[in-house]
């Protein structure tokens, strides 16, 4: 690779391939006018947009990069990684011990203990000091409709430190097309958000004032896609730091143990919906222990339960309501 000194001519190395220059423009939600004006220097990216891009580059562009940048006065201090504790790997006996616990953990047991082990330890590491930082394990939801396709996301399991709840699977939602978990499910690419609250991009569907940055990273195997793993934090930019972002790429890669080879789909069997806002969903939520019980009476594998009822909720929440007719 030749070596490049200004920053706006790396970036314009990087987008002469048309499809890496549309995936930056989407992750970053800005349009190719804002990137040509970069590129040309009549502007310069905000802070908060500056380290989006520089946490979406591969790692030989985004040490190039942040090279450049430290070179460029003022614009040093934008990319600096904070100064922390974070490691930028997972310790090798973890993954020993991921492997030992897939191997030997009953099948009934052995996603969720997996998944467990490896949300728990990734937590450990991207928030040492227990500043508040939430993990979800997002999944796609299995094809369904007349299409037989995934039309939704679910949040399955979830952890975190203060101000999130340390367990916080019980307030799992549906998420689509209309979230950052679907954009980076339809685009198989990560996405970071510097700050949600100020950036103009895509957004989940609620956005409260603990979730200040985040960064989601896509589970593939043999070139498919079984859903994210996403990481809130109530710090701004928390993830535009390599060592940050690169470890939580290798636990969304190290997830991917957790799960079976039919989990994961193609981009083909993929058309995400919109889902309804949180508040209809949990409306529906509220029936799910009745919904459970009725489908136990014919379905005696509490995982198959499981799935069913999920998949009746989704169908639910996904198919309009018709008005009654009006009296005559």
């Amino acid at each position: 690779m030749e070596e490049v000194q200004n920053w706006r001519d790396i970036l314009r190395k990087i987008v002469e391939d048309s499809k890496e220059k549309q995936r930056l423009i989407q992750a970053l939600s800005i349009s190719n006018i804002t990137m040509s004006r970069w590129i040309n220097g009549e502007s310069t990216p905000r802070p908060p947009k500056l380290r989006s891009l520089v946490g979406l580059l591969s790692q030989d562009y985004r040490e190039m990069m942040i090279a450049a940048l430290r070179e460029e006065k003022g614009l040093g201090e934008f990319v600096n990684p904070l100064d922390d504790e974070t490691p930028q790997d997972i310790p090798p006996e973890f993954y020993a011990q991921v492997l030992l616990t897939r191997a030997t953990t009953p099948r009934p047991l052995r996603y969720w203990s997996t998944c467990d082990l490896i949300l728990r330890q990734a937590l450990s590491q991207l928030d040492p000091h227990r500043q508040g930082l939430a993990l979800w394990l997002i999944r796609c939801m299995p094809p369904s409709g007349p299409h037989k396709k995934v039309r939704s996301l679910r949040e399955c399991l979830g952890m975190g430190t203060h101000p999130w709840k340390e367990n916080l699977e019980p307030d799992g939602m549906f998420l689509g097309a209309e979230s950052l978990a679907g954009h980076v499910v339809t685009m198989f690419h990560p996405q970071i958000v510097a700050d949600l609250q100020e950036e103009n991009t895509i957004t989940p569907q609620v956005v409260t004032e603990n979730e200040r940055s985040c960064a989601i990273y896509p589970i593939l195997y043999a070139g498919k896609i079984a859903g994210v793993l996403s990481a809130l934090s109530q710090q701004v930019d928390y993830f535009s730091a390599y060592n940050r972002s690169s470890l939580l790429q290798k636990y969304a890669d190290l997830m991917a143990l957790a799960l079976e080879p039919s989990d994961f789909y193609s981009d083909e069997e993929i058309m995400l919906h919109t889902m309804p806002p949180q508040e209809k969903q949990k409306k529906s939520f509220s029936r799910f222990s009745q919904i459970f019980r009725d489908v136990q009476q014919t379905v005696h594998d509490n995982v198959q339960s499981d799935l069913f009822v999920w998949q009746h909720l989704e169908e639910e929440l996904l198919t309009p309501k018709q008005d009654a007719p009006e009296a005559h």
